[in-house]
């Protein structure tokens, strides 16, 4: 049981599957409090640093701040169905072990750790160090799970390599 366990799920994709239980409910959560409530979920903790940032360093009317706090909700839910995808993906065998789920998983961690990166950086800016905490944690977790995924590489099914190495031997035997 073990070995087709293991031949037919990789780490990287239990990972991305950890990683999008995390991210799914807690970034959707922010999200639809910024769609509520613009100006209050913006100047909640997960996304303090931006509206300071922009609201002191920019100096943002209050109805560019609205949009940026849409904008920023937009970003979140984008990060979210990429994840969705990927678990959608990740539920069929074939799609997993091939490692055609990998795109959604890629997309979502590429736009996660921008929306981080950005995050921790106005955090810094404007010394709010629990949001900077949060967001340098998010990033890791993101990053740690871009290398397990480029460096694990897809798993190969097991009737293409004794059919490649037959084709192989015919074609030398021939004269």
């Amino acid at each position: 049981m073990s070995s087709t366990w293991s031949s037919s799920w990789r780490i990287s994709s239990i990972n991305g599957a950890l990683l999008a239980a995390y991210f799914i409910p807690l970034w959707t959560l922010i999200a639809f409090n910024i769609m509520v409530s613009p100006i209050h979920g913006l100047y909640e903790r997960p996304s303090v640093s931006i509206a300071l940032f922009a609201t002191d360093h920019l100096q943002l009317a209050k109805l560019a701040t609205v949009r940026l706090a849409w904008l920023l909700a937009l970003a979140r839910m984008t990060v979210v169905a990429f994840f969705v995808i990927f678990l959608a993906t990740l539920v069929r065998p074939s799609l997993r072990k091939s490692g055609a789920c990998d795109e959604a998983l890629g997309m979502a961690l590429a736009l996660g750790s921008v929306l981080s990166f950005v995050s921790m950086l106005t955090a810094s800016k404007v010394g709010e160090t629990e949001a900077l905490r949060l967001h340098a944690a998010e990033l890791l977790m993101l990053i740690g799970t871009a290398i397990v995924l480029l460096v694990e590489k897809p798993a190969k099914p097991a009737a293409e390599a004794p059919a490649s190495v037959a084709a192989a031997e015919l074609s030398l035997q021939q004269p």
